[in-house]
């Protein structure tokens, strides 16, 4: 028994050296030893390899299918607007064929609407190993069935260990070092200590992930005093932004580890928590953030405007909360390749220990990162107009669909001023086709 214990303690103490000696010191001061770079060569290969392998073993015929089905969605939609496709067919005021139009509507939304497809996971043209097609792959090839046991082996025996222990050396670090750090007096070298812990901890943290991120146009990124906004997929988006810098974080005060992780970090660095009560305050919760960026030499808030996490395909509805501050506003498009990883977190769908263990068991997390030009809210330009031109411009530069959902849409029901909404907008067509004159016709089209 003493012998097992033995062998078990050095083999523990030779992985956690490797692991500081190989990983952990090099975050440190930023650097790799090319390892990452090795092993994603490796897997682009392999992955490269067991696409050709797939496309063998398929018919030509269900190839096509799922590539026409991963873009094109179940149905095919006609993208004229309801003024153009009605007012085409009027040849009077009103018709009762117009009741075609949204019976049509409805049932496209039935069968494959635009907004709760955001909520799930990305399909993927083509295997990648792991999961996520249109097509349920059986066998193969001998060669293909090898290779994917060989990579679960590799995921769950090799891997998945090692990024725990990882995450584990992240977190404990983050926690002690916050800590001692806020035991010292306000001072320039307490700053610079804090960036130090957090830099250090949030890149221990993405190699837990075996991350590989690319980051575009470092002159724009965000300065203190300032917002940093962001399309939002991820709770990792986090670890992802303050890998490459430093950002005062929003949100509510939790318990249990992430209440302790919060309680510690705040200690060194101006993270501005609320209370679930204080959320609520609207008045209180932009005050707080108004005094923030009043600051000009504290860290930059980092904000994600749409409220919940979306697939990456696509950017909805930015809360104007974040854009009636003030300030200068620093957009940030980020982009996750899901060939290698699926980073959507569906939260109605798995809890976070079960998302953390997909993670962690996913070939890697690849994403770029893009910076863009700061933005100031023009003379004359309400919050919601603002809060729309950087959610376009965000949507443009990570190559994503603007959408105008609310995000809040994946656990509630539509709001009913949508609704009316498109019954304005008949109204206001029926009138402008000549019921000026009639106005009962237009009351009741209402």
């Amino acid at each position: 028994m003493e012998d097992l214990l033995f062998v078990a303690a050095k083999v523990m103490s030779v992985w956690l050296t490797v692991g500081f000696t190989l990983i952990v010191l090099p975050s440190v001061f930023g650097a790799s030893l090319g390892i990452s770079e090795v092993y994603m060569r490796i897997l682009v290969k392999t992955l490269e390899w067991a696409t050709i392998r797939i496309q063998k073993g398929v018919r030509q015929e269900q190839a096509m299918a799922l590539k026409n089905s991963s873009s094109s969605g179940i149905i095919q939609r006609d993208e004229t607007t309801m003024e153009k496709e009605i007012a085409g067919l009027h040849r009077v005021d009103f018709e009762l064929s117009d009741v075609f139009y949204f019976s049509k509507k409805g049932i496209e939304a039935i069968v494959e609407d635009e907004v709760t497809q955001r909520f799930s996971s990305e399909e993927l043209v083509s295997w990648n190993l792991l999961t996520r097609t249109n097509v349920n792959f059986q066998y193969i090839s001998l060669r293909l069935t090898v290779v994917w046991v060989l990579g679960v082996l590799i995921r769950y025996c090799f891997l998945l260990p090692l990024r725990v222990t990882l995450a584990a050396i992240g977190i404990v670090s983050m926690i002690v070092g916050t800590t001692l750090v806020g035991q010292l007096p306000n001072s320039s070298a307490k700053d610079w200590l804090s960036e130090l812990v957090h830099l250090t901890c949030s890149r221990i943290l993405v190699r837990a992930l075996s991350g590989t991120i690319t980051y575009h146009n470092k002159e724009n990124r965000p300065q203190k005093g300032g917002i940093c906004v962001a399309n939002h997929t991820s709770p990792i988006d986090v670890l992802i932004l303050t890998n490459d810098g430093c950002y005062a974080m929003v949100g509510q005060a939790h318990g249990g580890l992430m209440g302790l992780i919060q309680r510690s970090t705040v200690k060194a660095c101006p993270h501005v928590w609320f209370e679930r009560s204080e959320m609520k305050d609207r008045h209180l919760v932009t005050k707080r953030l108004r005094d923030h960026i009043a600051d000009k030499n504290k860290l930059p808030i980092l904000i994600f405007p749409e409220g919940t996490c979306i697939n990456n395909t696509s950017v909805m509805m930015f809360k104007k909360g974040s854009f009636e501050i003030g300030g200068t506003i620093y957009p940030v498009a980020i982009k996750y390749d899901p060939q290698f990883g699926d980073a959507f977190w569906n939260s109605s769908k798995y809890d976070i220990v079960s998302y953390l263990l997909r993670i962690m068991t996913s070939w890697a997390i690849v994403c770029n990162v893009w910076y863009m030009p700061p933005m100031v809210r023009e003379e004359g330009e309400d919050a919601v107009q603002f809060a729309n031109r950087v959610k376009s411009a965000i949507a443009h530069q990570g190559g994503l669909t603007e959408l105008s959902w609310d995000g809040g849409l994946k656990r509630a029901k539509v709001k009913d001023t949508f609704k009316e909404q498109q019954q304005k907008n008949y109204s206001k067509m029926i009138v402008g086709n000549g019921s000026t004159g009639n106005p009962s016709m237009g009351a009741e089209s209402n």
